[in-house]
């Protein structure tokens, strides 16, 4: 009986002797993952055999020709001076309406007709005016006359002279209002008066909007239409900022839309926002060479723009890698260990990827095919 005492007594001690050790082991563990981490460790060992299930190849930094593509988004705008708001010169009533929102229309097209009888009082007062002002000038003529033979006073003449100079003038003001309202005042007679007047297209564009209807009362100051002008269509393009430095007034570039991505159009970079945004991007404007009707205002489009080649230094791309928003390559230590070294890229193309000082990787072995994998592996050895 007292046997079995001492056994359990034992049994417990070596237990607890047993649980200390474990807790002591695994903080010591943890104190050693957690030097790692700190340690900031950028070298991976591999065995042979993982060498070989991972398949990895070398290269060394290469000089070459390289061509740059950017890719860009943005949308399609129309230039605020090629925006017109359309309306009456003088007040009335909607007549007519020729068009609708969207539609296409020609310069000097009819657009409304508006009716009011102050155009018929206008024509009235010019066609008054030109009788008046023919008698007036035979008036000024005979007192002039009469005025060289002194059978007419001089004050008479002046006063003919001023009576005349004041109809020329008033004259001159009717007609140029009824120019301005679409009625040619030189060819207006008592058998043509009329009380409408039309509306005319200032240019060949589109409608954007229509803002009267059928019956309605305007004034002067009110819009009628909103007019667009294709020609002013603007394409505005985001630029990431690292390719700011790339992207130039005058480059020509390729633009299509979602809709049709084999159909592309050519542009030209026109003005270049010089300011970085919040979101890490700027902004270009650039312009098609040709009316596309294909493009419209408020379309999404992209567009590519070829940056010249220039001989530099690069890696294949399989030999640099991402993490963190950092590029990478691994240097070949020999031994079977490979150093994770960060660098700094430049322009990429389908094969190649620009290292932006590249001097400092000379003579060393650069692992080209296996790349990703070394960074899984230095990843989760840190984890």
């Amino acid at each position: 009986m007292q046997f079995k005492k001492i056994s359990i007594y034992s049994l417990s001690l070596a237990l607890i002797l047993s649980s200390c050790s474990g807790k002591k082991e695994e903080e010591k563990t943890v104190y050693e993952n957690t030097k790692f981490a700190k340690g900031a460790e950028n070298t991976v060992h591999l065995t042979e055999k993982q060498i070989q299930s991972v398949g990895l190849t070398t290269t060394n930094i290469q000089n070459r020709n390289m061509e740059k593509l950017v890719r860009l988004n943005g949308k399609a705008e129309i230039a605020p001076s090629h925006i017109s708001s359309v309306s009456s010169i003088m007040g009335g009533h909607i007549k007519s309406i020729n068009v609708i929102n969207g539609s296409h229309f020609s310069k000097g097209q009819v657009l409304a007709v508006v009716e009011d009888p102050q155009f018929i009082q206008l024509q009235q007062d010019y066609l008054v005016t030109k009788a008046q002002l023919e008698a007036a000038r035979l008036n000024f003529n005979r007192q002039k006359d009469l005025n060289t033979s002194k059978a007419s006073s001089d004050k008479t003449m002046q006063t003919a002279q001023a009576d005349y100079s004041t109809l020329n003038a008033t004259l001159k003001g009717l007609e140029e209002k009824l120019r301005i309202i679409g009625i040619n005042a030189k060819g207006l007679n008592n058998g043509n008066i009329r009380s409408k007047i039309n509306i005319y297209a200032p240019f060949s564009g589109f409608v954007s909007q229509i803002l009267v209807n059928n019956g309605q009362y305007i004034n002067p100051a009110d819009t009628l239409f909103e007019l667009i002008n294709p020609a002013g269509l603007l394409l505005e393009l985001k630029i990431f900022e690292n390719d700011v430095n790339d992207i130039k007034v005058g480059q020509e570039i390729l633009v299509y839309n979602n809709q049709k991505p084999d159909l592309k159009s050519n542009a030209k970079i026109v003005s270049v926002v010089p300011s970085i945004e919040n979101g890490g991007s700027a902004m270009a404007v650039a312009k098609l060479s040709s009316l596309n009707p294909e493009f419209v205002k408020g379309m999404y489009i992209n567009a590519e723009v070829n940056i010249s080649s220039r001989y530099t230094q690069g890696l294949p791309n399989e030999a640099v890698v991402s993490f963190e928003n950092r590029n990478y390559v691994f240097e070949d230590l020999g031994k079977s260990k490979y150093k994770m070294i960060p660098v700094v890229t430049g322009i990429s193309d389908d094969q190649f990827t620009e290292i932006v000082k590249a001097d400092f990787l000379k003579d060393k072995k650069i692992v080209q095919k296996g790349a990703y994998s070394l960074l899984m592996m230095l990843k989760n050895k840190a984890e």
